[in-house]
């Protein structure tokens, strides 16, 4: 019911009704401020954007998205999870321009992950590499954002997606193996 009920006040925003949002913004904050403590857990410590500043920044840039049709809370998440990456990307592109530069190294996929907190060159690396990745196989780009970006579950990923927890677990072992693979070649 809490689903149907996200769904409809989405589609009531779209459509203009004001009071929808007011009621929308409280159901959906929850989740939108742990898909951005997700992101913020992968940047540096001390980082000065915070998790609520980042779903600040990530539903104002929705608002603004006025061509998109919310098709239920799955599709609006999964759209606030890149939102997000985008934030956290252009971020990072930034701080590197401002440190003049550096060459991106390549570095491995499970480096990011066992670390926590990737630098900016690995989060553009992963960044390019991720959209090289979207562009041959969409699905795996989606798992890809949701498992490591959005901290989504393989069964949360699998009820998104429509498939098996275990078709998740396959493909994301799979697009893991060609993220690192990509990286370490430096995506050349």
């Amino acid at each position: 019911m809490a689903d149907l009920d996200i769904t409809t006040l989405l589609r009531r925003f779209r459509a203009g009704d004001r009071a929808a949002e007011e009621q929308l913004v409280p159901r959906v904050y929850h989740e939108l401020r742990r898909l951005a403590a997700a992101y913020m857990r992968r940047e540096k410590p001390g980082a000065s954007l915070q998790p609520t500043a980042l779903v600040h920044e990530a539903y104002l840039r929705m608002v603004d998205y006025k061509q998109v049709e919310f098709k239920d809370r799955h599709h609006f998440f999964a759209l606030a999870a890149q939102v997000m990456r985008r934030i956290l990307v252009d971020r990072a592109r930034a701080r590197k321009a401002a440190k003049r530069g550096g060459a991106a190294g390549a570095l491995p996929l499970d480096e990011a992950i066992e670390l926590g907190t990737p630098k900016e060159d690995l989060l553009i690396s992963l960044d390019e590499a991720l959209d090289r990745l979207s562009g041959l196989n969409p699905r795996m780009g989606q798992i890809v954002e949701m498992r490591f970006f959005g901290g989504m579950t393989e069964e949360e990923i699998g009820e998104y997606l429509g498939v098996s927890a275990r078709t998740i677990k396959r493909q994301w072992a799979t697009a893991r193996l060609w993220l690192q693979k990509e990286l370490a070649a430096g995506g050349q």
